[in-house]
């Protein structure tokens, strides 16, 4: 019999903001796997360390520091083949995800190639959209407010677009795109309704009005618009 494949959200990065269940998992795992930066070390696995045993058994997924996608494509290829090997030798696989698995999370890519022939399931994790909120000590939404989520990589002009016409926004994956944020939020006039937080939740956490944000952020950061009454002081 195969066995099974667990994709785990760690939440933000903060070991506390893991759910029981997530807790539970990796503590009596067989195996576990996780995406590294290539030559660096794991940001998923440094959140789970203090509840992965000695003697599990880990896959570590290399991802290639490059804009182009066939190299994390493959890599992830290269994963998915190494947990396949472990499933088919009845061993469950628990996939450490930061964040929430499906919210922009790695686990997708794995979840691609392995769910029609593995039986899967997703452990939800808390968020960094959440946890920014609760950095910056601000409600995401209320009432009938829409939320607009943006991908720092995204077209100048598309952001724009989709800011002028939304409610409240979450920036993510800040990172390199800062300056071109603040030049969308400039030109719309939001600058004192946009929150900046970097590293939510951990130690180095850094919480900031954007315009006293810091010229370079990293990957890391966020930026929360809201368009109330109350402009971020």
């Amino acid at each position: 019999m195969n066995g099974m494949v667990y994709g785990v959200g760690l939440g933000p990065g903060d070991p506390e903001l893991m759910t029981l269940k997530a807790a539970r998992l990796i503590g009596g795992a067989d195996v576990i796997a996780y995406p590294s930066l290539e030559g660096g070390d794991s940001f998923a696995r440094a959140i789970a360390a203090d509840l992965i045993e000695d003697g599990t058994e880990e896959i570590v997924i290399s991802i290639p520091m490059s804009v182009e996608r066939a190299p994390a494509q493959a890599a992830y290829d290269a994963g998915a083949a190494a947990i396949a090997v472990q499933l088919e030798a009845g061993k469950d696989v628990v996939v450490l995800c930061e964040g929430d698995p499906f919210f922009y999370g790695s686990f997708m890519y794995l979840f691609s190639r392995l769910s029609d022939r593995f039986e899967c399931e997703v452990v939800p994790g808390v968020t960094s959209v959440t946890a920014c909120a609760a950095a910056l000590q601000s409600p995401l939404t209320a009432r009938n407010e829409v939320l607009t989520i943006i991908p720092g990589p995204m077209d100048e002009d598309a952001m724009e677009a989709r800011i002028a016409a939304a409610e409240a926004v979450a920036v993510m994956k800040v990172g390199r795109h800062l300056p071109k944020i603040k030049r969308v939020l400039e030109r719309l006039g939001l600058m004192d309704h946009a929150g900046y937080v970097e590293r939510a939740s951990l130690p180095q956490e850094v919480v900031l009005p954007l315009s006293e944000a810091p010229e370079k952020a990293p990957y890391f950061s966020m930026i929360l618009v809201t368009k109330g009454d109350d402009p971020w002081l």
